[in-house]
């Protein structure tokens, strides 16, 4: 009923309607594909296995048999599998144990993009990132993320800043949104999204302790653009100036960037694959991008169109940005 719906007229394309093991075997004989996608392992029984299909032993012995098949035929076999509310593979981590690899489809239902994530790769990487966006015909692969992930704005506003972050290999330019606010009760409130929250303290605490903003009695709200993610410490000094920009309402300038990390005493930490991320910073016509100066050893800055701007302490970067 679904290949009817989206009109299936590719003669490539062989759709069968099964929960049988066997005789899905039977006509993959037949047929011999390519690539063999089953959705989903929780339908599929076998019927050497007395039990109903999703049980923990139909899932195991469906997946062993599909293994084995794809490793002797050389066929790609993609298994498709239920999750639950938490995002996890519903039923038995053993499903994840047995195959090569897992990705994860994820995505916003008020977004029309949708990342793809290896949570686990027996044969490559597990940090490298895919992005589509959902169109009504399909999905269409973003080859440039960095110009989706960066909001467009008809005017400068306080709270906003760019980030240069690493996913796998591929550098990503991310917009940053921090709101500073006074806070109306007792305790200020602090409130992420795509961002870790204690690392979010953790710099509230070091703008309080090293450079001087009196954030604890302002509720902070920090939003990643985009839906996605971020866990690349690159991106500390993109999330704080966001946070002073909002606190001291000075918008940041829209050609400025950011990649480095920041210590418990307000230092500007170096960041692994610095050049790549200045790459991506000029590519994306930034004109200026703030690093450490500590990780510059051996870059030649004359073969960069973009300015950076190189500096160890936290209050010497705002000294430079905010005067």
């Amino acid at each position: 009923m679904r290949a009817d719906r989206l009109h299936n007229k590719n003669n490539n394309l062989f759709v069968l309607t099964e929960t049988d093991l066997d005789k899905v075997f039977n006509q993959v004989k037949e047929i011999q594909p390519e690539v063999l996608v089953i959705d989903s392992i929780q339908t599929l029984g076998s019927s050497l296995i007395d039990s109903a299909p999703g049980s923990i032993s139909q899932v195991k012995d469906c997946t062993g048999e599909l293994m084995r098949f794809a490793k002797e035929t050389n066929t790609p076999t993609f298994i498709i599998g239920h999750i639950n509310k938490d995002g996890n593979i519903a039923g038995p981590k053993v499903l994840e144990h047995m195959v090569d690899t897992v990705l994860q489809f994820e995505g916003d239902r008020h977004l029309s993009y949708r990342i793809l994530r290896t949570i686990k790769n027996r044969f490559g990487s597990t940090s490298e990132l895919g992005i589509y966006e959902m169109r009504n015909d399909g999905l269409r692969e973003v080859n440039n993320p960095s110009e989706v992930l960066i909001s467009q704005r008809e005017e400068e506003l306080s709270g906003v800043a760019i980030g240069a972050t690493l996913e796998g290999n591929r550098p990503l330019l991310i917009e940053t949104q921090a709101l500073a606010s006074p806070s109306t009760y007792g305790t200020p409130q602090r409130a992420t999204t795509g961002f870790d929250n204690k690392r979010l303290q953790m710099l509230i605490a070091v703008l309080e302790k090293r450079g001087g903003y009196r954030l604890s009695m302002r509720d902070v709200f920090l939003n990643i653009a985009g839906g996605v993610k971020v866990q690349d410490p690159a991106l500390d000094l993109a999330v704080a100036a966001s946070m002073v920009s909002s606190f001291e309402e000075i918008a940041i300038p829209p050609h400025i960037c950011f990649a480095a990390e920041i210590g418990l005493g307000g230092e500007i930490r170096a960041v692994t694959h610095v050049e790549s991320r200045i790459a991506e910073a000029e590519k994306m016509g930034f004109s200026t991008i703030y690093v450490s100066k500590f990780g510059l050893k051996g870059i030649d800055f004359k073969k960069y169109g973009i300015q950076i701007r190189a500096f160890g302490k936290l209050e010497d970067i705002f000294q430079d940005l905010f005067q």
